[in-house]
């Protein structure tokens, strides 16, 4: 066996959720084929954790903020810096970052602010005709003052010099309604909305997306003001060697700004049909061959498909994780003869009644390869409040990660 222990972060984006009448009365955990879990489960301690603190809204930023060991409330600046970092901007301390997400909206002849919004994603586009698209928003709205980065698939980036942090609604947050009250209160925000559909609505992508049945990427949607972040180092935090595999800008700015180790898997894009095979076999690597003790294996397609309100392919996302992540992690680690604790919890509900985040609660499930347990439980969030563990502050979940 190995002497030196490794520690693992499985992490379901969104996983968590409602039961359903739909299910039997069982939420997508609950009613998902989850064999690797429901075997797991019998060895591990589940329970309950509290990721958003009191106050704070719902958001992947400061619920993964919170799972990795930072408390939200001492280091959150907004989750648009935290992108930022991956994109690899260097923000100037005056700098607000922004998230444009490139979105569908109704497209008719009512005026702007009459428009419904449709699709947070624009049917999941790719980041080829995503940087298409943000080029000719580029050419006519950018200046000295605002400047857009490309990201990854529909999430990219707006630069305010001199900016203010301003309030601004999620575009996941308002799906299926009105956009006109949920739009900036600043003037300029606000007409660089306005100006984006008119640019991209007879854009030539659009319409090849429209005859294939997809989403018009048709406007930009500003939200997620903040300022430049201050992350202390994970390492010298925890006296842990981290990495960090995620498809998403977010995920992967924490780690830039905790100085973890990103790594990059081929494939791996965001969505129901991202590699999930390749983001478990690098988070073996990393931990087996090149001597890290820790590592967070993300994977976003559960809060895709909760933002989406498809039941279906949210269990089908679950599956997969637990087919294609848990077991083949599992596996492998085993294989290599290492010890190994390994923690597998999303960072927040994404429920389909919703379509959106909400701060209750979620289960976690912690396993450590050299104690014998022997439970009756499966994983899930009823089974999971039943046991009565209970971790009041999602940042202190690391440090019963790392307690042996």
């Amino acid at each position: 066996m190995g002497i030196k222990m490794k520690y693992i972060v499985i992490l379901g984006d969104g996983m968590a959720d409602e039961p359903m009448e739909a299910l039997g009365n069982q939420t997508p955990l609950e009613y998902a084929k989850t064999p690797a879990m429901d075997e797991l489960s019998k060895l591990s301690e589940i329970g309950l954790c509290h990721t958003i603190p009191e106050g704070m809204k719902p958001g992947s930023d400061t619920a993964n903020l919170s799972v990795l060991g930072y408390d939200p409330k001492k280091y959150y600046t907004g989750r648009s810096p935290l992108e930022a970092l991956s994109i690899g901007v260097d923000m100037k301390p005056e700098d607000i970052a922004i998230r444009a997400n490139i979105v569908t909206v109704s497209v008719d002849d009512k005026p702007y602010e009459e428009k419904t919004i449709i699709d947070h994603s624009a049917s999941e586009i790719s980041t080829g005709d995503a940087a298409v698209l943000l080029d000719a928003v580029k050419k006519e709205l950018e200046n000295d003052i605002y400047q857009f980065y490309l990201g990854t698939s529909y999430r990219h980036l707006l630069i305010w010099n001199q900016g203010e942090v301003v309030e601004l609604t999620p575009p996941h947050d308002v799906l299926g309604q009105v956009v006109g009250q949920y739009l900036p209160q600043d003037e300029k925000l606000r007409d660089m909305m306005k100006k984006s559909y008119e640019i991209l609505v007879n854009h030539p992508i659009n319409k090849e997306r429209m005859e294939k049945g997809l989403n018009p990427a048709n406007s930009l949607w500003f939200w997620g003001a903040g300022t430049k972040p201050c992350l202390s180092s994970f390492q010298e935090k925890t006296h842990k060697k981290g990495a960090m595999i995620s498809a998403v800008d977010l995920l992967k700015g924490i780690a830039v700004g905790a100085q973890m180790k990103n790594i990059d898997v081929e494939g791996a894009n965001g969505t129901l049909h991202t590699n999930y095979e390749g983001k478990a076999r690098a988070g073996v690597e990393v931990l087996t061959k090149d001597d890290f003790d820790f590592v967070y294996i993300h994977v976003e397609a559960p809060d895709e498909m909760g933002h989406q309100g498809s039941v279906e392919r949210k269990i089908q996302a679950i599956e997969f994780l637990d087919e294609k992540v848990i077991r083949i992690v599992r596996e492998e680690m085993e294989r290599a003869g290492e010890d190994y604790r390994m923690l597998v919890m999303p960072d927040h509900p994404t429920p389909i009644c919703v379509r959106t985040h909400t701060a209750e609660p979620v289960p976690y499930m912690l396993y450590d390869s050299t104690k014998e347990l022997a439970k009756n439980w499966n994983y899930n969030e009823r089974e999971a409040k039943l046991c009565g563990n209970d971790v009041a502050h999602g940042y202190e979940m690391i440090e019963k990660l790392f307690k042996n």
